[in-house]
């Protein structure tokens, strides 16, 4: 008779996430000791990444036509934002104002978002969804007033705010880490 071999658990890897987190927490705190060069790396690293990722699409097509229009229109749309980040400082523009541009595309974006589940939390509590849906919506709504009245501010801080996100982020981690062992 054949035993079962149990495949390894959870538990077993409770250090990735701690190394994830001890990793959260040290991006978090270059955010504050050191905002304008984490920012412009962490830019450099998004733009990086988005090239590479649009080269695989392209590559991807190759062996997989599946989704054949999503992969080219994703692959495209990869090369020429990776590259235009990328050249915008890596080349004669000032890394700064590169950095500072995806910044402000970011929270543009954020705020528009935010605007759109502010107003669904509102259909939905006008719907019967609670109160709370009511009030999350309300406050989404001013939040996403707030980064779009004024998204040069919104911009400046959002290394800081970025910072802050990564500390919480790790520490969750580091806690879940030792939970799971």
């Amino acid at each position: 008779m054949a035993t079962a071999v149990a495949a390894p658990t959870t538990p077993s890897r409770w250090w990735l996430p701690l190394v994830q987190g001890i990793i959260a927490i040290l991006l978090g705190l270059l955010f504050f000791v050191n905002p304008v060069i984490t920012s412009v790396s962490s830019v450099l690293g998004l733009g990086f990444y988005w090239l590479i990722l649009g080269i695989m699409d392209l590559v991807r097509l190759f062996w997989d036509r599946a989704q054949w229009g999503w992969k080219l229109c994703s692959g495209i749309l990869g090369i020429l934002a990776g590259g235009l980040i990328v050249s915008g400082i890596m080349g004669q523009n000032h890394p700064l104002g590169t950095a500072f541009a995806v910044g402000s595309g970011f929270t543009i974006v954020l705020g528009i978002i935010t605007m759109m589940y502010g107003i669904m939390a509102l259909i939905d509590a006008f719907r019967g969804g609670g109160v709370w849906a009511g009030v999350l919506g309300g406050f989404a709504i001013l939040f996403s007033l707030l980064v779009l009245v004024n998204p040069l501010a919104t911009t400046l801080a959002l290394p800081w705010t970025l910072g802050i996100l990564l500390l919480a982020w790790g520490i969750f981690l580091i806690v879940a880490a030792f939970r799971m062992r």
